[in-house]
């Protein structure tokens, strides 16, 4: 796995080497330039389509980033409205022969093995799983590279945040699909709202919904608040709903378009906040006079999304799966000034939690690392 990353990295390297370089007075940026020109990319999400303000849109503003610097590249947005597995596959076969390069964003893509390896000239880049074959088992592909950013790290800032800036002792998360990403992002958030009570003698409550507990690929009950789905906003603003009135008044949404009724919510509610996920949502926040976006739980996908086209277009792209993670940047939370209402203090706090998990003094629980929530304890 190191060996993967460091050619990554030494990819990434090169590009910049290419790009940044001058000759005799003229630069070489048109060797990278050159090198993506005419490339055909395809997106491919579900359910939510590349204009959910989450997940999807922000690896598609990779891939747009990576366009403008490349304009003889083309993207084209492709979207499997159902979330079924199958179907997720089925959608890449049927597009397969058309493109260069195909980017394939979330769980339900795993299986992608088969189509890669019969489909060897066009690149896929996958993100937020793993390959794995057609018994389930984690694969490496020579064209397909994976990217899992260690979501449970942001969620743990977005439940500090929430512990440390609620004034009820309630908050809770809701998430969409309990696919390991989202569990990730549940357990995460729960980790840091024990570190908060542990550290600063607290006593908030995560408060969940029995009716909306979640079940992850393997069958376990993981609890927390799931809607059952990406695209279910009118599920998200119940859910939402139903948490206020219990008392909560931070709720970290990680559940792609189904998370703009967690958020309308919000905005009919007084004194709540929301956190938002994947990208920052501040904007999103906005409601007439006043923001409730807190702040945003975060990964970094466009940037290596981007990066990872790069490395296609000069010819330094290879098969791997890599989990991304704060040491690289992939992973944190918003707190730019003017993006999110946080106190200086807490700010203070989150930073000082952020080094220590650099450093692994602080190891969130995730879906399969063999942490729980219960059993997290940090140094």
């Amino acid at each position: 796995m190191r060996k993967k990353i460091l050619s990554l990295l030494l990819a990434f390297a090169m590009i910049f080497f290419v790009t940044a370089c001058g000759e005799s007075g003229k630069t070489k940026a048109t060797v990278a330039e050159n090198a993506g020109e005419g490339m055909k990319i395809a997106i491919v999400s579900s359910p939510a389509g590349v204009d959910d303000h989450s997940f999807n849109e922000d690896n598609y503003n990779g891939i747009l980033t990576f366009i403008e610097s490349h304009p003889g590249a083309t993207v084209t947005p492709v979207q499997e409205s159902t979330g079924d597995t199958a179907a997720a596959l089925a959608t890449v076969a049927d597009i397969v022969a058309d493109y260069n390069v195909i980017v394939c964003c979330g769980f339900q893509f795993a299986g992608i093995s088969e189509i890669a390896q019969k489909n060897p000239d066009v690149k896929f880049i996958l993100v937020d799983t793993f390959p794995s074959d057609a018994k389930g088992n984690e694969v490496e592909v020579d064209n397909i590279f994976a990217m899992c950013f260690a979501e449970q790290e942001s969620g743990f800032f977005a439940g500090m945040a929430a512990a440390l800036e609620t004034k009820t002792g309630k908050v809770a998360v809701v998430n969409g699909v309990a696919y390991p990403s989202n569990v990730n992002y549940q357990y995460g958030f729960e980790c840091g709202v024990k570190y908060v009570n542990g550290t600063e003698g607290k006593k908030v409550k995560i408060v969940e919904l029995p009716a909306y507990a979640g079940t992850d690929v393997t069958g376990a009950d993981v609890g927390g608040n799931y809607i059952g789905s990406f695209a279910d906003i009118e599920t998200g603003k119940i859910i939402g709903k139903a948490l206020i009135a219990e008392g909560v008044d931070v709720i970290f949404t990680a559940a792609g378009t189904a998370g703009s009724g967690v958020l309308a919510a919000v905005k009919e509610a007084d004194g709540v906040w929301y956190i938002g996920c994947d990208i920052d949502q501040y904007d999103d926040g906005a409601d007439g006079n006043r923001n409730v976006m807190l702040t945003s739980a975060i990964k970094v996908m466009h940037r290596d999304v981007e990066r990872t086209l790069n490395a296609i277009s000069v010819g330094f792209f290879g098969g791997g799966n890599v989990t991304l993670q704060a040491d690289t940047g992939s992973t944190g939370y918003v707190s730019t000034e003017g993006r999110n209402q946080l106190s200086a203090e807490t700010i203070k706090k989150l930073d000082a939690a952020y080094e220590s998990l650099i450093l692994g003094d602080i190891v969130p629980a995730a879906n399969f690392n063999g942490i729980t929530p219960d059993s997290f304890t940090w140094k």
